[in-house]
């Protein structure tokens, strides 16, 4: 075990601490595949599945996974037209699980997400039973301050670019709270506690994941 891993371990161990503390089901894991691993062992066969755009979860392969096995996989991707788009990710309220990642989380355990459309933050906030979240060590900050700070001036003008919008954050590289049309963080989500026990199972990755 290298020195960084060293790190990471002695982090995401505390981190999952403060994610339990805060009645959240969370692991620990050191590679992508053990994370898709640990996610197919909490997720029942027949279950229905629904996400939103998370690069994390389809680097790591998870997408992949449940796609090849005897899963309800939603994909709005495979929409033929944007009422048919919208029809899939409404399913996301009623799904079993709804998959993702967040934009940055702090030490302590809360976790900030922004969204231009809102369909994510909705699902993470209410909706689906269960919310399973696949978070590479790269988006774990100090502070709250820091990761809205992260969410903002680096997910969110990645993200942005990622997906061929016109905003100033795209132009610039950091967030200029804009009201652009376009705006990549029309909505933001503060996560601090989960009221229902149980119903966030986070897995964190030492591996870079996302944006």
């Amino acid at each position: 075990m290298d020195v960084r891993e060293m790190r990471n371990e002695a982090l995401g161990k505390r981190v999952v601490k403060a994610l339990e503390s805060r009645n959240m089901e969370a692991y620990y894991v050191k590679t992508k595949e053990e994370a898709v691993k640990k996610a197919l062992e909490l997720i029942p066969k027949g279950s229905t599945i629904n996400m939103g755009g998370s690069a994390s979860v389809r680097e790591c392969g998870l997408i992949d996974a449940v796609c090849s096995d005897d899963y309800v996989f939603y994909d709005r991707d495979k929409a033929a037209t944007v009422e048919e788009r919208h029809e899939i990710a409404l399913k996301a309220f009623t799904s079993d699980w709804f998959l993702g990642s967040v934009n940055a989380m702090s030490e302590d355990g809360v976790f900030i997400n922004i969204d231009g459309n809102a369909n994510r933050i909705a699902a993470y906030a209410f909706g689906p039973k269960n919310v399973l979240l696949i978070v590479g060590m790269n988006k774990v900050v100090k502070t709250q301050e820091d990761a809205m700070s992260r969410a903002r001036n680096e997910a969110g003008p990645i993200n942005a670019q990622r997906f061929g919008i016109n905003t100033p954050c795209v132009k610039n590289g950091s967030c200029f709270n804009c009201k652009s049309d376009d705006c990549i963080c029309a909505e933001i989500l503060v996560t601090r506690f989960s009221r229902i026990k149980n119903r966030f199972k986070i897995i964190l990755v030492d591996e870079p994941l996302g944006f």
